[in-house]
């Protein structure tokens, strides 16, 4: 059993050679690990902005609430001296409060704008996990265009076809508007076993 193995295998490697298909392979073994890598990045990289972003919203909604809090109390202030009977006292507390909530909202915006700057920061990730998000789907791209060569190329004589590129276009993003686009696991299976496979 043990020479009928290592038979099968000494074949499907020379075959896989005389095709040229184990320089494909050999790729695929180096490039995978690089994949989950840079796949790992991503995750790394779009999970540090989260934190940041998240944090950055819980350091500015306390200032955002300060802000209201003081400008309803300033309204209101006013407009009870407005009601009230003139007096010289009771505006200049009102301006001595006025001035002073003003000056609170001032350092308020000023860290409020330092935080949003701090969200907006964070999305600096987007371009350099995107070439890598990019780099990662032409990977996928090549590899699921040369199995799909490969099937098409060793599919059985009586359900052999000819290769329609729209396939090897990768994933539809809108399925429901095309007639010639596999929507889910039963199309696919369908499809591999009328192949033979």
């Amino acid at each position: 059993m043990l020479a009928r193995v290592g038979q099968i295998t000494r074949t499907l490697h020379d075959s896989l050679r005389e095709l040229g298909l184990d320089k494909v392979l050999e790729k695929a073994t180096t490039e995978i690990p690089d994949v989950r890598e840079r796949l790992n990045y991503v995750a790394r990289m779009t999970e540090q902005a989260a934190q940041r972003v998240l944090n950055a919203t819980d350091a500015a909604i306390p200032m955002q609430e300060r802000i209201d809090a003081g400008a309803d109390e300033i309204l209101n202030g006013w407009q009870a001296a407005f009601k009230a009977p003139f007096s010289e006292a009771n505006y200049r507390d009102m301006a001595t409060m006025t001035m002073q909530c003003l000056a609170d909202m001032r350092n308020d915006t000023s860290a409020t704008k330092q935080q949003l700057l701090d969200i907006m920061m964070a999305q600096d990730f987007q371009d350099l996990t995107g070439q890598v998000i990019r780099k990662v789907t032409d990977l996928a791209h090549n590899l699921e265009r040369q199995l799909v060569q490969l099937l098409i190329d060793y599919a059985p004589a009586e359900v052999k076809r000819e290769s329609n590129s729209g396939l090897l276009n990768g994933p539809q993003i809108n399925p429901a508007s095309r007639n010639d686009v596999v929507a889910d696991q039963s199309q696919v299976d369908d499809l591999l076993d009328s192949l033979g496979f």
